[in-house]
């Protein structure tokens, strides 16, 4: 898949955003910067607004809020990049099923999408780590399923969020088509295929 930079993520983040959310969001990818300089993986809230204290990095509690949605998203793009680059995330080869990854234009949106693809494969990788040979492990994929390894991390939960959400389709151009896909606005072309709205609501509502 194409790498993300945090550059393209501030810069998209910033184009809607508020003046002062733009410093704030400056402020955060300055102290970010510097943590990766310093060849530290530390990126949680609490470092970043304790290391901005008074350089305009918001409180902690701030960033986890919703409306800190902005603030996460930088942040977990330079955690996405410097674990790949520590070797810690899964290394793929790119292949046709992954091609729609590639295909999108909005470097947030790719991030959160690269994001929830990393941690599927990881996932994938402890399970065949773990599970001896010769037995298997039974999916139940039900309301009541309460395992907490099968629960969406916040983060994920709000990157399917974000793909339901009337900012996303304002931003991109989209609009609602037939049978739960997502087409855009001028062309009617499918940028989601059929079913995909469908996938993300019942990933909510069952994980």
């Amino acid at each position: 898949m194409i790498p993300i930079t945090p550059e393209q993520v501030l810069e998209q983040l910033c184009v809607n955003a508020s003046e002062r959310t733009v410093e704030s969001l400056k402020s955060v990818y300055q102290v970010c910067r510097e943590q990766q300089e310093r060849g530290l993986t530390d990126f949680s809230f609490s470092t970043i607004a304790r290391l901005g204290k008074g350089r305009g990095v918001p409180a902690a509690q701030s960033i986890r809020n919703k409306t800190g949605d902005h603030f996460k998203t930088l942040i977990a793009a330079f955690a996405l990049v410097t674990s790949t680059t520590c070797g810690a995330q899964v290394k793929c080869n790119v292949s046709k099923t992954l091609a729609w990854i590639d295909a999108i234009t909005d470097p947030v949106l790719k991030l959160q999408v690269n994001i929830l693809y990393s941690q599927k494969k990881e996932a994938e990788r402890l399970l065949q780590a773990v599970v001896p040979i010769d037995q298997h492990i039974e999916i139940h994929d039900h309301i009541g399923a309460t395992s907490t390894n099968s629960r969406l991390t916040d983060l994920e939960r709000e990157a399917f969020e974000y793909l339901l959400s009337d900012e996303f389709r304002r931003i991109e151009g989209l609009e609602h088509g037939p049978r739960g896909c997502i087409v855009r606005i001028d062309t009617q072309k499918t940028f989601f295929p059929v079913a995909t709205l469908d996938a993300l609501n019942k990933a909510l509502l069952h994980l």
